[in-house]
């Protein structure tokens, strides 16, 4: 491996080619299989990723994603509860499972000669759940103590779902990926099989094999064992509620006497990644990286070391997504600096950059660290197949995934600043200030 990272390095950067060795193709049944060579080590990932996450629940059970991706690691017809992720970990691998508001996704990652065995099980429990009213009492126990745990206690947490819902009036990104504690409790069996007989069908479903395999291989261990399982003719059409016009900007104080560390956090509503369309996106990306991506970014600079009111900004965007996402920035003041100066720093600081412009050293430098960056995730099969179904999942394609690096390299100075403009807007943003109970603003 050392070898093979000393030739890559001695090559320019923009000279080399980081697209992957992808094969597609679709199973009768409707589901989508993407192979994703690299024969480098002798391990694979086997990633299926369900078109459905919390954004896609119906109203009132707010959780039930998160909820059935838990319930998804108890019995079926042919395996005991936790036999899956047993076999897993007897076979020297490991898996788990994620939900997001776009996606629930589940993967295994072993050892290649081990994958039909992981397809097995992996198809077993898309179609053969087997559920009990005990089991979904325990495991709502377990999902209820997961928020406690991850949001009841952590007061950023409750702002940033605060925060959210100011965001998202209409829209389910304004509800948190884990659910409402008053909805969760309610969850019932019916409701979890309900999203599972909808949603958990190979029509609604990504294959992405990550890793040292064949891709017709793959393709005869998929065709086997997912293959036989019968679409949903009844597939709902994923259509959701869209937000009306954002024409003003709002505004939210969180208090708890349990913050360590007040701060200004503001979000704009802001495009995502477009099929064939990504070219906004990338620049979003990049005036990420450039407003606030490290200890050399323009907000870091102006507020942390030239007028020293801040001891951290943060810019953040992530334009893979469905719908409409959100372009944030965070400013925690200095010592003895209020969060109405804190934020009036902030505003001002943005108005100068969009009246200075971009630099155009930094920019070629954020461009050269986001091209070895997606080299090096080449050696990770996890990132592969992360990167690839995230992307599926939230209306893009292959030829969009492989695309993305040269649309960033292409971005110029003059477009970060345009979309600065575009996006930057105070009516389509939501500026939220967390901090103690007894904080003094002024």
């Amino acid at each position: 491996m050392a070898a093979t990272i000393a030739t890559l390095t001695s090559l320019p950067l923009a000279a080399q080619s980081i697209d992957d060795a992808v094969t597609s193709f679709e199973l009768d049944n409707g589901m989508q299989v993407v192979v994703v060579e690299d024969h480098r080590a002798p391990v694979v990932q086997q990633m299926v990723w369900y078109r459905a996450g919390s954004a896609d629940e119906p109203r009132g059970a707010s959780g039930v994603a998160h909820f059935l991706e838990h319930l998804l690691f108890k019995g079926t017809e042919t395996m005991a509860p936790g036999e899956l992720s047993a076999t897993v970990a007897a076979n020297g691998g490991n898996d788990n499972a994620f939900t997001s508001y776009d996606y629930t996704a589940y993967f295994q990652r072993v050892a290649s000669d081990r994958l039909e065995l992981m397809m097995k099980m992996e198809a077993d429990r898309m179609v053969n759940i087997r559920l009990s009213e005990a089991d979904i009492e325990t495991e709502r126990e377990v999902i209820l103590e997961e928020r406690n745990s991850r949001i009841e206690n952590n007061p950023r947490a409750l702002f940033g779902e605060q925060k959210s819902a100011v965001q998202y009036l209409n829209h389910r990104y304004g509800v948190p990926v884990i659910g409402w504690k008053h909805e969760m409790e309610t969850l019932d069996l019916e409701d979890a099989l309900s999203f599972y007989r909808t949603y958990y069908a190979p029509n609604n479903a990504i294959l992405v094999v990550s890793g040292d395999v064949d891709p017709e291989d793959v393709r005869r261990m998929a065709e086997t064992h997912y293959g036989a399982i019968p679409a949903n003719p009844d597939l709902p059409e994923r259509v959701r509620t869209t937000e009306p016009p954002q024409t003003a900007a709002r505004r939210i104080t969180y208090k708890d006497p349990r913050v360590a560390q007040p701060y200004v956090s503001r979000s704009y509503l802001a495009p995502e990644r477009d099929p064939g369309a990504q070219e906004k996106a990338a620049a979003l990306t990049l005036l990420s990286e450039i407003l606030g991506g490290g200890t050399t970014s323009y907000l870091t600079g102006k507020l942390q070391f030239d007028q020293q009111v801040a001891v951290y900004s943060g810019v953040f965007y992530n334009g893979t997504s469905l719908d409409d996402t959100t372009f944030d920035v965070v400013v925690v003041p200095a010592d003895g600096v209020t969060l109405e100066q804190a934020e009036a720093a902030m505003d001002a600081a943005l108005r100068d950059f969009i009246t200075e412009g971009v630099d155009p050293d930094q920019l070629d430098r954020i461009k050269m660290q986001l091209r070895a960056a997606e080299i090096y995730a080449r050696d990770n099969v996890d990132g592969i197949g992360n990167r690839y179904g995230r992307a599926l999942t939230t209306g893009l394609t292959i030829q969009d995934v492989q695309d993305w690096p040269a649309i960033l390299q292409a971005v110029t100075g003059d477009d970060i600043v345009a979309v600065a403009r575009e996006v930057l807007q105070p009516e389509t943003s939501v500026t939220g200030w967390l901090m103690r109970d007894q904080e003094v603003t002024q």
